[in-house]
């Protein structure tokens, strides 16, 4: 399968819809720049849905293969079984964020994203939807839960994002969650794309995404209204900025490494190796 090219990552990344911020020349792989403008709270919105627009991971072309129907069964099985280990530690990472406020308002407020993923008696929960989608793909779910097939990357970068809400500030650990603002738009073009392409994918498998169209756009409202309140000055702005371009990056790795092990076929020892290979 052919790699896409560097070219068509910049001509997506040009196409997609940036504010009329202009910090591009100034971010680095780390940090928005010190010429970016963030002087209020809409210029830090500005920023931030920049960031989005330019980083956010549905530009990598991993998922314009997943997408698009050019991977085969294996290849996304390889993707939803690593996935699924970012997805089972999001509740481990959201009782960190709530460990860092003396706020109860808050903690009542974030406390609702460990449900949505690890459900409550009687309701199922994300990481319940995910399984459903690795069983029908035809993985085994003790295996699944096991992650001991996912490759290094996924867990070194999943846990990277756990110590950086643990560590950091309590506004940049809610920032580090800002990448909810851009996900429905993915989660729409992966459930139309893949019901599309793949004949071994039907609705109810995909129902972990369709289900996120109703959350995301909830919890990106309270964190973006929660960052635009609390960062009150430059310097705190920049540093929401940055841990957003963290988040993104933590994303971004992921799929890097998919892409090396199953696409280029460079798969790790140890780690998963789909039938046929």
């Amino acid at each position: 399968m052919s790699a896409i090219t560097s070219n068509t990552m910049t001509s997506n990344a040009k196409n997609a819809e940036i504010p009329n911020t202009k910090p591009s020349a100034a971010m680095t792989a780390y940090s928005i720049g010190k010429s970016v403008p963030l002087n209020s709270a809409e210029e830090l919105e500005a920023a931030l849905r920049h960031i989005g627009a330019t980083r956010y991971h549905n530009l990598h072309p991993f998922h314009r293969l997943l997408h698009g129907g050019k991977l085969n069964k294996g290849q996304v099985q390889a993707w939803a079984l690593n996935r699924y280990y970012y997805q089972s530690t999001i509740p481990l990472k959201d009782a960190v964020v709530i460990s860092r406020f003396r706020d109860r308002g808050i903690r009542l407020e974030w406390r609702h994203r460990i449900e949505d993923h690890d459900g409550d008696v009687g309701s199922e929960g994300g990481i319940e939807r995910w399984l459903k989608l690795t069983e029908g793909l035809g993985l085994d779910s003790a295996y699944v839960e096991s992650t001991e097939g996912i490759l290094p990357a996924t867990r070194f970068a999943v846990e990277a994002y756990v110590h950086f809400v643990r560590d950091k500030t309590p506004l940049e650990a809610i920032a580090s969650s800002l990448t909810e603002l851009f996900a429905p738009n993915l989660h729409e073009e992966r459930i139309s794309g893949m019901l599309a392409h793949y004949n071994f994918v039907n609705p109810d498998i995909m129902s972990y995404f369709s289900r996120r169209l109703q959350q995301a756009p909830r919890d990106a409202g309270f964190a973006l209204e929660y960052v635009k309140t609390n960062a009150r000055t430059p310097a705190e702005r920049e540093a929401v900025c940055n841990a957003l371009i963290f988040k993104t990056n933590v994303l971004w790795v992921q799929l890097d490494a998919l892409y090396h092990a199953y696409v280029d076929g460079h798969i790790p020892p140890g780690a998963f190796v789909p039938e046929g290979n």
